[in-house]
């Protein structure tokens, strides 16, 4: 894919989300170390299973649009980036929520948009500047989610 059709492609996915993002406030500044966020957004360990509906809500986190995995039940799984299943087994914790965070930190390049960083950003419709695309709840909720994909 292009980088013209890359960042076409990013801009859909952010308007995409974005429309369907309940209003938030700003996000919370967050502490990278290395290439982690070792500390929870909330102070709190997520949901698995709030976080898996978040993962295959297609108006939510979109995540299937480019992903697959483990999901029998979900038709037309993405095949644009890696396959979510044994995501728990190859990343931490707090790799895996910044990949979710701003996934920019690992790949400057890549289509999936940051889901919880509001600045640097280009092409944000007026209504949802400022705010985040998953709330820091949803963020842990999708970590402590793809924590239990080992295999």
């Amino acid at each position: 894919m292009s980088a013209g059709r890359r960042a076409v492609f990013a801009a859909a996915m952010l308007a995409a989300v974005g429309a369907s993002a309940n209003a938030q406030d700003a996000p919370k500044s967050v502490r990278i170390v290395g290439r982690a966020i070792p500390e929870s957004l909330t102070g709190e360990k997520g949901h698995p299973a709030r976080g898996r509906a978040i993962v295959v809500n297609r108006q939510v986190g979109l995540c299937l649009l480019c992903h697959s995995g483990p999901f029998p039940e979900e038709r037309f799984q993405g095949n644009l980036a890696p396959d979510l299943a044994g995501t728990g087994a190859r990343w931490s914790e707090g790799e895996l929520r910044l990949r979710v965070v701003d996934a920019r930190a690992f790949n400057p390049e890549t289509i999936m948009p940051p889901y919880y960083v509001t600045e640097g950003l280009g092409r944000v419709a007026p209504a949802f500047r400022g705010k985040p695309l998953l709330t820091a709840e949803q963020i842990e909720d999708v970590v402590a989610y793809l924590m239990t994909l080992r295999n």
